[in-house]
């Protein structure tokens, strides 16, 4: 018995399988031939001769209402709505019953059934087990959240913003398998993700493989390429309409981002460059905007206590597509510039007080170096039974899709003499004996850093050993960590990659400058923070610990530690500029004041700071006499 889920083959005199239209999914590519075949399949042959007198195309479809079709001679109303009701077909994903999940963030949320065929697989499954923020649940207890709910909310936001362009602009001409292909990339964006999420592609396997340019994005497109060929989802999404392989390559390129082999006009094979709106919604690699951010943005902010002041519904409502040279891109109202600087500023938040908090760091840095310690002795069986290592594993599927979190527990449980250090590493994570930060510090221009240089500087730091201090610290005592926060282009502002409307000509796309909006927005949109820990906890090596830490930003020329004047009382004072006398901000509150008061009292009121203690010591020195 053949598989429901497959379609019956072609057979001679229809256009495609089920009769269908061979150019089902764009319709707009229709010849008038197209479109009576189209009326055929639909039970409307009487009308075949009209709409061939009046050159009908698929162009024209989304443009038929109910008056046109009176004007062409089509009676009675009935006829025209049923003729109305087959073109919205054309626009609308199948009537094919849903899925509901309730989830935090977005509530009730409904799935189109080939969604959740692909969530229905062992590939996305293993997302339950890897941590959305890796090691900041040791430090956040709330952030328990995995990527699977994480991928789960990205494709339904994906479908909502497609599906809202595509009502708002029906000359778009969105098909059903544009919005199928949009949601399922943002359903398996996240695929390739290993253990502890960006603990593993940022930190384990740049050490591990140091020459290895790896991103979990590569991963993710191998991952979606195996999870479709071992559940064999190819008949499944040709049954639910879709093209292969055109619409595969589709989904990877919104995953991947645009090849760098392809003409750089238009570095995409999936999609023309009249839909290259669609490559904005998943990831959007022009400006950061994209529905990916807008699913962590509240979900981590939900889950990690913290305030999440940019409201994606509202975006929604005003987002429309326009064309700028040739390309049509996604934009928005011109007075949603200040809630999309408020965008970009709870990433850098999110950050700042989470993602690169000093604890989380730490904790992802000594968990790097368990792992690290492991790698060797972990074997994972991929395809062919053939076995990899924990870092070897990126190269075979079979294997890497079984490389989840539970790797922790793995080696933390394991009796294997040769896991001793990785197991006692982890163990002084569990018992919360991590290593203390001495220090944080600021350089005065932007560092490129790579692993030699921290290295190095860890060397620096042992041999910044003020006079008279004592312990014996040596390079490996130290670990420095360098931190970039951005608003999401490094150096640059992501507003100026933004394209905005006016309400008076919604069709033309404007650019809109920093100084256009306010003057108090950000001089700068990126930031390194310098970071020193040292592996010895007791007191006395932590005191030695902050004295060289403070000694080597002198010797660097770095800022001022914020606690340098507590830890280092005595070295603070012997750099010239990290003793820069500035007016108090008491001293301008001092003056604010007599402009408030009634003008005869404000020859009474002393004019400066200095004044006033001058008074004061005047007022003590009378008290005690």
């Amino acid at each position: 018995m053949m598989d429901p889920r497959i379609k019956r083959p072609r057979v001679d005199g229809e256009c495609a399988a089920d009769g269908k239209p061979e150019c089902d999914g764009e319709f707009w590519r229709w010849g008038v031939e197209e479109t009576l075949a189209y009326l055929r399949r639909e039970g409307q042959e009487q009308w075949q001769q009209t709409f061939r007198d009046n050159g009908i195309t698929g162009s024209g479809l989304p443009y038929l209402t109910e008056v046109l079709l009176e004007k062409m001679g089509i009676s009675p109303l009935g006829s025209r709505l049923h003729i109305l009701h087959c073109l919205r077909k054309l626009r609308q994903i199948s009537n094919e019953p849903t899925k509901v999940f309730n989830d935090p963030i977005h509530g009730h949320i409904e799935l189109h059934p080939l969604l959740v065929q692909f969530i229905d697989t062992p590939q996305f499954q293993r997302l339950r087990h890897i941590k959305q923020l890796g090691g900041a649940y040791l430090v956040f207890p709330g952030a328990s959240h995995n990527r699977f709910e994480h991928s789960i909310g990205v494709g339904y936001l994906a479908g909502c913003l497609v599906k809202t362009l595509n009502e708002r602009q029906p000359e778009l001409f969105i098909t059903q398998q544009d919005m199928l292909c949009v949601q399922i990339a943002g359903l398996c964006h996240d695929l390739g993700h290993g253990p502890f999420s960006h603990m593993f592609d940022r930190m384990f396997i740049p050490k591990v493989r140091p020459g290895q340019k790896w991103k979990h994005e590569m991963a993710s497109v191998q991952m979606f390429d195996h999870l479709v060929k071992v559940n064999n989802l190819e008949a499944v999404m040709r049954h639910h309409g879709l093209r292969l392989p055109e619409d595969l390559i589709f989904i990877k390129e919104q995953i991947s981002g645009p090849n760098a082999l392809l003409d750089k006009s238009w570095p995409y094979k999936g999609r023309p460059m009249e839909k290259s709106f669609l490559y904005e919604i998943v990831a959007n690699k022009r400006n950061g905007i994209d529905v990916d951010k807008w699913d962590y943005f509240a979900r981590d902010c939900y889950h990690l206590g913290i305030q999440n002041n940019f409201d994606y519904q509202r975006f929604l409502k005003f987002a429309r597509v326009c064309e700028v040279r040739g390309k049509k891109y996604i934009c928005t109202r011109d007075k949603e510039v200040g809630n999309l600087y408020d965008m970009f500023h709870i990433r850098y938040l999110l950050h700042r007080r989470a993602y690169q908090h000093k604890v989380v760091v730490i904790t992802e840095t000594m968990m790097t170096e368990a792992f690290e310690k492991a790698d060797p002795h972990i074997q994972i069986q991929g395809s062919s039974g053939r076995m990899f290592t924990i870092s070897s594993a990126i190269e075979d599927m079979e294997a890497y899709s079984k490389l989840t979190d539970q790797i922790f527990e793995q080696i933390l449980y394991s009796s294997a003499p040769e896991l001793s250090e990785a197991r006692a590493i982890l163990q002084n994570i569990v018992c919360r004996r991590l290593y203390k930060c001495v220090g944080q510090t600021t350089p005065k221009t932007h560092l490129d850093v790579s692993l030699e240089k921290l290295l190095d500087w860890a060397k620096e730091v042992a041999r910044s050993k003020p006079s008279g201090t004592d312990g014996n610290l040596i390079a490996e005592d130290f670990v420095v960590s360098v931190i970039h926060m951005d608003y999401g282009k490094k150096k640059k502002n992501p507003i100026n990659s933004v394209y905005f409307y006016c309400k008076n000509d919604p069709s033309q796309a404007i650019k809109i400058r920093k100084e256009q909006v306010s003057k108090l927005l950000p001089e700068r949109f990126d930031e390194q923070l310098i970071r020193v820990y040292c592996k010895k906890t007791d007191d006395k090596s932590l005191e030695a610990a902050q004295k060289h830490f403070v000694q080597w930003c002198m010797d660097r020329n770095f800022t001022k530690p914020q606690d340098g004047d507590i830890i280092a009382p005595e070295l603070t004072p012997l750099k010239r500029d990290w003793n820069t006398l500035e007016r108090d901000d008491s001293d301008s509150e001092v003056e604010d004041l007599s402009e408030d008061m009634p003008p005869g009292n404000r020859d009474q009121t002393p004019r400066t700071g200095r004044n006033v203690k001058v008074n004061l010591f005047q007022a003590q020195g009378e008290s005690k006499r």
